[in-house]
């Protein structure tokens, strides 16, 4: 029979459909990434093929835009929005338009050549982890910047391109996503009711019951989300409160590192390296003026979604908004629990179904 689940963040159902219930195997393949023509101009020795570095982590002694760095971050080369100017919002009639301001980077996850983010070492990717932070941070002192999106693009379906180079990205936006105004908004509504966080409230139930997790750290928990729009949808929250991943602690960024080397070693294990895409949810920049919101510190919790693009989306999901998911949440945590878990990963709590 199937089921219809709601959000209980932004208060969207979903449909777990049963009757076209889906394991791995039963997903079309097809996954195969193209092979690059000529030198990747994201490894190490290519450095004047991008644009000057921003950011990087390197080895001491070595200078900017030159080999010796381990995580490299430099503009994109087509960016979607623009750092020069000022947002100049007017109206045109009845319409609302302002200059397309922000700031669009490419974070070089490593400086060997790598395909995919589960096959760098968790320090490695505690190191990407540490880029992150540092990019939120710097850009949170631009008072033209409402908030930064970093998000992963792994394969040509997700819109990974035709480089192979394992690289994550983020933008800069004068103005607040839809989707994140309505996270903050349902978290708001729950924390106006019952005066705690939803997002602790979730983690809570989920080790509760267990049947959903995939992997588990002493500060880090990443399951297969209750209404899960997507199949093998995955979360990575932290089990302590914060909304910001700017503040995330040392200990946290290692925990965290290796939960995501686990989760994207078994989606990659289990569905023959699919295409996915992760977004990075955090809070919002906070600006100081008038009636502006005040519980952010307490309501939202930030939190990383991997969402595997193993379905197509139709006429009926653009029209109502409610996707249809065919292997229920509980099935995909359980199937990715089983699997054996690669060098620097961490293994997930006793299967409980």
């Amino acid at each position: 029979m199937p089921e219809l689940r709601k959000d209980p963040v932004v208060g969207r159902w979903m449909i777990i459909a049963t009757e076209r219930s889906k394991r791995p195997t039963d997903f079309e393949g097809g996954h195969t990434q193209p092979q690059e023509e000529g030198p990747c101009p994201f490894c190490q020795g290519h450095e004047s093929e991008t644009p000057p570095e921003i950011f990087s982590l390197r080895q001491p002694g070595t200078k900017p835009d030159s080999p010796g760095w381990d995580v490299r971050v430099v503009s994109n080369v087509s960016p979607i929005l623009r750092i020069e100017g000022d947002i100049q919002r007017r109206a045109k009639g009845m319409y609302d338009t302002m200059h397309g301001l922000g700031a669009h980077e490419v974070i070089i996850e490593t400086p060997h050549h790598a395909r995919n983010m589960a096959d760098l070492e968790r320090a490695q990717i505690a190191k990407v982890l540490t880029a992150y932070a540092q990019r939120l941070n710097d850009l949170d002192r631009d008072p033209r910047f409402k908030y930064v999106l970093i998000f992963k693009n792994h394969g040509l379906a997700a819109g990974g391109g035709d480089i192979l180079h394992t690289r994550s990205q983020l933008i800069a936006m004068a103005v607040n996503p839809k989707l994140i105004k309505e996270e903050l908004l349902g978290a708001h509504r729950y924390f106006d009711y019952r005066e705690r966080c939803i997002f602790c409230d979730i983690i809570q139930q989920e080790l509760e019951t267990g049947e959903r997790i995939v992997a588990e750290t002493d500060t880090m928990v990443g399951f297969c989300p209750y209404a899960s729009p997507f199949p093998f949808e995955m979360w990575v929250l932290p089990k302590r409160h914060s909304p910001d991943f700017g503040k995330i602690s040392e200990v946290e960024k290692w925990d965290m590192a290796s939960v995501l080397k686990t989760a994207l070693s078994k989606l990659s294990q289990a569905l023959q390296d699919p295409p996915y895409n992760y977004v990075l949810h955090t809070a919002p920049f906070r600006r100081e003026k008038l009636g502006y919101w005040k519980t952010i510190e307490e309501d939202f919790h930030w939190h990383l979604e991997i969402m595997p693009r193993l379905t197509k989306v139709a006429g009926f999901e653009w029209g109502s908004g409610v996707y249809i998911n065919p292997t229920p949440p509980e099935e995909a945590a359980a199937y990715l629990r089983k699997l054996e878990t690669t060098d620097g990963a961490v293994k997930a709590r006793p299967d409980h179904g």
